[in-house]
């Protein structure tokens, strides 16, 4: 499950408050972050915070940090929400439900925002209607900004966007190349292209490449260029002796990040044996980063294929040959090494590019 805004549900009465309490529990049980409100006048009942303070002006304050769920009448939410829209790329989801859960409708950012996705998974929860609105989506149509969604693509032109809905509904054909591997089946009427040129021949186009730098001069006004928001994603395993400390090694590690081009946002992973699961450096590191740190049974790690530098004193210690190259292949196995086994003021590191691979 991909990250989401939390979802804050509010309901105003009785019976909506029951309906709230069963959207948190299935929402949450699909991956979702959920926050349940009622009134003062209702106080905490089903376990909801009562939410004291002028609703309108903390939906403001939550505009686009959050996504908002109304059970009751949608003129309320209208009224809630109506100070505050302002652009469907940066709108927070907003959804309503009657509170006898018969019908949930999405009403703004239903592509960007993900409420249509939210309205589909809470009707099934509830046993409702999702009533979809969205032209592409009624219609079974590829949605390019949902495709830009879902594989974390930065859009780089709103108004190519709009011409390619608009092809879509118009059944005209939409080029599409993409330098990144691509898994599924290509939607009806995209037609795949072995290069970039192919795409003049197409009154709308999709490209999607590894780098915003690589459109260079190249801003055609038919192709939609699509690039991942982390250009980079390295994944980096680490070995270390005991207790070593978070500054060393994060010095060790930006010296070689360095040498790369990289920096360290571009590190998404750290890897290494479990043996350092609880290594107190690695651990503040990964915090630090924010970001995920894996680590592996020795003969997980062995089992690792490819040439990789082997060391008996190591395989002793640990168990296995090579701690930080096994590593941060298993942690990235359809990635590209980058540095195999390297020691770095006494510490080592392997880096692994991962690839991202478009889903349709």
């Amino acid at each position: 499950m991909k990250e989401e805004k939390v979802i804050a549900i509010f309901s105003f009465t009785r019976a909506g408050n029951r309906q709230n309490r069963l959207l948190i529990e299935g929402l949450s049980g699909c991956g979702y972050k959920c926050e349940g409100y009622t009134t003062p006048r209702l106080g905490e009942t089903e376990g909801l915070k009562v939410l004291d303070e002028d609703m309108k002006r903390w939906v403001g304050q939550q505009w686009g940090k959050k996504s908002f769920f109304f059970i009751g009448a949608a003129g309320i939410a209208v009224r809630y929400i109506a100070p505050w829209v302002r652009d469907k790329y940066t709108d927070s989801a907003v959804l309503v439900m009657d509170e006898k859960g018969e019908y949930v409708v999405p009403l703004l950012s239903g592509h960007m925002g993900g409420a249509v996705e939210i309205a589909k998974k809470a009707a099934k929860i509830m046993h409702a209607a999702a009533v979809i609105t969205t032209a592409t989506d009624v219609r079974g149509k590829f949605a390019v900004d949902v495709f830009a969604r879902e594989n974390h693509l930065r859009i780089t032109d709103r108004h190519l966007v709009t011409r390619i809905s608009a092809a879509a509904l118009e059944e005209e054909p939409i080029g599409f190349y993409s330098e990144l591997p691509v898994g599924g089946v290509l939607p009806q009427g995209l037609i795949w292209c072995q290069s970039r040129e192919e795409l003049s021949g197409y009154a709308c186009a999709i490209a999607v490449l590894k780098r915003i730098s690589d459109i260079g001069e190249d801003r055609r006004e038919n192709v939609l260029f699509l690039v991942p928001f982390r250009e980079r994603r390295i994944v980096v395993g680490i070995g270390c002796r005991r207790k070593t400390e978070k500054q060393k090694i994060d010095t060790a590690l930006r010296k070689i990040l360095k040498e790369y081009g990289l920096k360290p946002e571009d590190v998404v992973k750290l890897a290494s044996i479990d043996l350092k699961k609880e290594e107190p450096g690695i651990l503040e590191l990964a915090r630090e980063y924010q970001i995920p740190f894996y680590t592996y049974p020795p003969s997980k790690l062995q089992e690792v294929k490819g040439e990789i530098s082997a060391s008996d004193f190591v395989r002793k210690v640990t168990g296995v040959d090579n701690v930080c190259e096994r590593a941060a292949r298993l942690c990235a196995p359809e990635g590209s090494l980058l540095q195999p086994k390297r020691i770095v003021d006494g510490i080592t590191f392997a880096l692994v590019e991962e690839h991202d691979s478009l889903v349709f």
